[in-house]
């Protein structure tokens, strides 16, 4: 005899689909709304359709933020996954280090972003930041204020500092996962620690390396409040990423027609790059 169903149990769940409709499906159905109208203020709306969307994938604006955000986020996995796992490998395995190392490494996630930014656009400045005043000091004539390539390279600075211990404590849960059989069968073969690396330790990582990596990369190229609060998008629009001019049409021009245009472009690219990402790395994994 069949089990009778017992549907009270959706009651359980109806508070957290209610909370989900307010905070993501409706403030989505209202950016559609916008992409596909006009206004000239009253709140009077006139149907656009498929304008506002063609101004933004025709502007060479779009293209060249989002070209600074695959560059931004290329480079960021670029030098956050090797050091996150370097990092990881050499973190004490027993003892009162472990405690020591995972406080050490939980703290730069702990703090706001928007206070990150501040910490470091205080810490880059020539005049009295540290980083800025000692580079200055050894003859690097350092500002990025109003050099493109040292405004790079302190957003670039600030996301390791701030993200790599993402990474760190991912790659750190997978190796103290990985049984103490596998090593003293690699110590008793006489295996190198490259070899152990290359055959024990990273296959061992590589589901909690995907995981860092996506998480990464959806982070890297969504960014906005650290380079906005630091440089602004500036010098020029050298740093200006498709997040910060999304906001500069949205709330500096108020054009929320192309805004909500660019913000569904924007969310259809992260998904579409994500899912690549995803398809990828776990077919690779299968094939092994």
């Amino acid at each position: 005899m069949d089990k009778p169903w017992n549907n009270k149990a959706w009651f359980l769940v109806l508070p957290v689909l209610v909370l989900v409709a307010f905070s993501a499906v409706i403030p989505l159905m209202t950016v559609v709304n916008y992409s596909v109208q006009d206004t000239f203020g009253n709140n009077v709306f006139f149907w656009a359709g498929t304008e506002w969307f063609e101004e933004v994938l025709h502007s060479d604006r779009f293209w060249a933020a989002m070209g600074r955000n695959l560059v931004f986020s290329f480079i960021i996995l670029a030098i956050e996954v090797p050091l996150g796992i370097f990092i990881a490998l050499n973190m004490p395995r027993s003892g009162w280090g472990v405690p020591v190392c995972l406080v050490l490494m939980a703290l730069p996630l702990l703090i706001p972003w928007n206070v990150v930014g501040t910490i470091w656009q205080v810490f880059g400045r020539s005049d009295i930041g540290l980083m800025g005043y000692y580079v200055n000091a050894i003859g690097i004539d350092y500002n990025y204020v109003r050099d493109s390539l040292d405004a790079w390279v302190t957003v670039i600075v600030m996301d390791v500092w701030h993200w790599t211990s993402l990474v760190v404590l991912l790659c750190y849960a997978g190796l103290v996962s990985i049984p103490d059989a596998f090593y003293q069968a690699a110590k008793i073969d006489g295996a190198s620690r490259w070899s152990v690396f290359r055959y024990i330790q990273l296959p061992k990582m590589q589901r909690v390396l995907l995981i860092a990596v996506l998480l990464r990369f959806m982070d890297s190229f969504m960014i906005y409040t650290e380079p906005f609060v630091v440089t602004g998008g500036g010098p020029g629009n050298s740093t200006t990423f498709l997040s910060i001019d999304l906001v500069k049409t949205a709330l500096g021009q108020f054009d929320l027609g192309p805004a909500a245009a660019m913000s569904i472009v924007y969310f259809l690219i992260i998904l579409l790059l994500s899912w690549v990402f995803y398809t990828v790395m776990t077919n690779y994994d299968a094939e092994r």
